[in-house]
């Protein structure tokens, strides 16, 4: 990728206002007197999804459930693909193509926020649904039901695959700023989407499209909620109550918070070092770091959590998929460490790209004119506190829905012994993204 568009704009330790063994301290402390706190002051589930929330402002529920407002944001999602795909198609091929950039800038990272703020946002616009959608319409079919029934075996396994890909592209691949490549990745991204759409309904997008799914996982720490079709205002924390338990839940987080690890990783000193010393082809050393990470980060939390007792009522081979929600808020936490600048200063040159999406020098959007303001640069200090306090928080609230679901679960003796190996792979995940984070 170009300079600004692979260096996520992270900087390195010497960004810290503080020593980086301070801000490790720092973050184990609070992890440690959060679990102490929670184990004495908290013994008794808090979270149920059957009755956690109240019913949101009636205007608000008849507005998100009325039809004009469905529509209008399908065809936001349709309008946004066919202008972006008509700079993909048609514009040049360079990194000032808009293409690129609302790709990996406003899709994978700004749906983040997005779906934080104001619930699945990828659900509500996604350009594969809204076809589905139509072609059902046309052929007299009901959309929500394909022609066989979803596997719930395969629950998230095929989301997982999906996001793997898109890491891989985005990280590894030597052509990752290419237009043709990243062409194709989304048109077969969409075309597996249509048949997978067309053979399960809806249900397959729930469990298969990648940026559904981490779209949604992100919502689940909105206020925002639902229940029998009304529309909820939760807690962060009940609404990640609900994240259901299903196969590959681990994958997915595992993916998700491993890709972002590898990312710190591949700008650290010493790994650049590494490759450039090394014998091996960098791309096949990345492309196994890249699996190393993501793979590790699951079977450690694996590991974690199933070194417990349980008694006869439940699987211990379960847990780590009845536990893997606490892994969403510190994946958040990370995501908004990790590409906050990128985010925000890449995405404003996203922004005026877009006004000219053949670079024929068009002001269509209006945005042509504008200036990226690069205030998150010129102030590391500050950069640097957001950085650790998104890791710090994003790690106690996963401590405080892992202890929630582990009172509810576990037999007595082990609610809180049963807690500490998941509470010592938590502690190692913030020391070493700590650590990876400002490593650059």
């Amino acid at each position: 990728m170009g300079d600004r568009l692979v260096a996520h704009g992270i900087g390195g330790a010497k960004d810290l206002p503080l020593p980086l063994e301070l801000a490790i301290a720092g973050a184990v402390a609070a992890l440690v007197i959060s679990f102490t706190v929670l184990a004495i002051a908290w013994r008794k589930p808090r979270y149920d999804a059957a009755t956690s929330g109240r019913p949101a402002p009636a205007v608000l529920d008849r507005l998100t459930s009325s039809t004009g407002w469905k529509l209008a944001l399908r065809a936001f999602g349709i309008l946004a693909l066919l202008y972006v795909g008509t700079a993909a198609v048609a514009g040049q091929d360079t990194l000032i193509n808009p293409f690129l950039g609302t790709f990996y800038v406003f899709v994978w990272v700004g749906m983040v926020p997005l779906s934080v703020l104001f619930g699945p946002v990828w659900k509500a616009i996604s350009p594969a649904r809204s076809i589905n959608l139509l072609l059902a319409r046309v052929s007299g079919s009901d959309p929500e039901v394909g022609l066989y029934a979803y596997p719930s075996r395969l629950g998230y396994w095929p989301a997982v695959i999906g996001l793997f890909a898109f890491v891989w592209l985005e990280l590894v691949y030597p052509h990752s700023t290419e237009l043709g490549p990243v062409r194709l990745w989304c048109a077969a991204y969409l075309g597996l989407m249509l048949v997978g759409g067309a053979l399960f309904g809806n249900r397959f997008y729930e469990h298969a499209d990648p940026f559904e799914v981490y779209s949604s996982l992100a919502s689940k720490l909105s206020v925002w909620g639902q229940r029998d079709g009304r529309l909820l205002v939760r807690s962060p924390l009940a609404n990640l109550d609900t994240v259901a338990a299903k196969p590959g839940l681990v994958g997915v987080v595992a993916v998700l918070f491993g890709s972002t690890a590898f990312d710190s990783f591949a700008d650290s000193s010493p790994w650049v070092r590494f490759i450039q010393s090394s014998e091996i082809s960098p791309a096949l050393l990345n492309n196994l770091a890249l699996l190393t990470f993501c793979v590790g980060v699951g079977v450690i939390f694996a590991v974690g959590t199933m070194l417990t007792g349980v008694d006869d009522s439940i699987s211990r081979r379960s847990l780590p998929n009845l536990f893997a929600h606490s892994v969403v808020p510190i994946i958040v936490g990370y995501i908004i460490a990790h590409y906050l600048t990128y985010l925000v200063e890449y995405g404003q040159t996203t922004l005026v790209q877009l006004s000219d999406p053949l670079s024929r020098g068009d002001n269509l959007l209006g945005t042509g004119d504008l200036a990226v303001n690069y205030w998150l640069s010129y102030h590391p200090d500050f950069l640097a506190r957001v950085k650790v306090g998104a890791v710090v928080v994003g790690h106690v609230v996963g401590v405080i829905a892992a202890h929630d679901r582990a009172i509810r679960l576990l037999p007595a003796r082990h609610q809180l012994t049963g807690q500490l190996p998941l509470l010592l792979v938590m502690v190692g995940f913030t020391v070493g993204g700590l650590s990876l984070l400002f490593a650059a």
